[in-house]
């Protein structure tokens, strides 16, 4: 068995004296593990870093086998990403939701859309708003996907401010609103039809309202607990901002 293919790292392990298991979201085959031969040695080291882009030729005897790899880097974006925690705390969130599914499954659109945000990481307040549309694309990919489209009640696709935590379905503000305590919020920027653009609040709110859904649909029935990376990359996120806040009020 043999085939060749793009992907990106996401993890690796020791294997040996000298050699790594690979952990990449391929393009067409999806989260493919395979062995690297010599994997640990200076040569190879920075290669093989999480959030390099690489090409690899993978061979094994049956389908079902590990494999190896031959890898060759494409686009070496370990070194910009470790300058900062949110992009540390970020990759490894996103590398944390390709987990969730199967491995060797293929995954087109997370392949494209982990690519993408792979360039805006460094970037924190973008990477906070791709990070949180990276996870309902995840949800979407295991079944679970919200409809944020059009009001469950009424539906209107005007004036969606909340979402039902049962359905997963938009709620208006004006049906939603005699029950607006057992709601949750629907940040603006996460609209159909909106841009990117959402301040601290609004970002958190839309973690709260994935986090909610990973929870109650993946976490808890597979009885595991949230990536602890996703909590230190809000916790960074807010590091960062109230720095920020803090050098522009000593400039005015």
């Amino acid at each position: 068995m043999e085939w060749r293919d793009e992907g990106i790292i996401i993890g690796s392990r020791r294997h040996g004296e000298t050699s790594l298991i690979l952990e990449v979201m391929t393009r067409a085959h999806g989260r493919h593990l395979g062995l690297v031969r010599g994997g640990r040695s200076r040569k190879q080291q920075p290669v093989l870093q999480a959030g390099n882009r690489v090409e690899l030729a993978w061979r094994a005897r049956l389908d079902e086998h590990l494999g190896t790899y031959q890898v060759e880097a494409l686009e070496l974006n370990a070194a910009r990403l470790l300058s900062g925690a949110c992009a540390v705390y970020g990759l490894q969130t996103l590398s944390a939701h390709l987990r969730l599914l199967p491995e060797r499954d293929p995954h087109l659109r997370l392949f494209e859309t982990f690519a993408v945000i792979l360039q805006h990481l460094d970037d924190e307040t973008l990477a906070a708003e791709l990070i949180v549309r990276f996870e309902l694309l995840i949800l979407d990919e295991l079944g679970f996907g919200l409809d944020l489209s059009r009001c469950a009640a009424t539906g209107s696709a005007e004036d969606l401010v909340f979402v039902s935590p049962k359905s997963g379905r938009a709620v208006s503000r004006l049906a939603g609103q005699p029950y607006a305590d057992r709601l949750l919020a629907l940040p603006a920027f996460l609209h159909a039809r909106a841009g990117l653009g959402g301040d601290l609040d609004a970002v958190e709110a839309a973690f709260r309202l994935t986090g909610y859904f990973f929870t109650r649909h993946v976490y808890e029935p597979r009885g595991i607990e949230p990536p602890q990376t996703r909590a230190g990359f809000l916790a960074a996120l807010r590091r960062n901002r109230a720095a920020t806040d803090i050098a522009v009020n000593e400039e005015t």
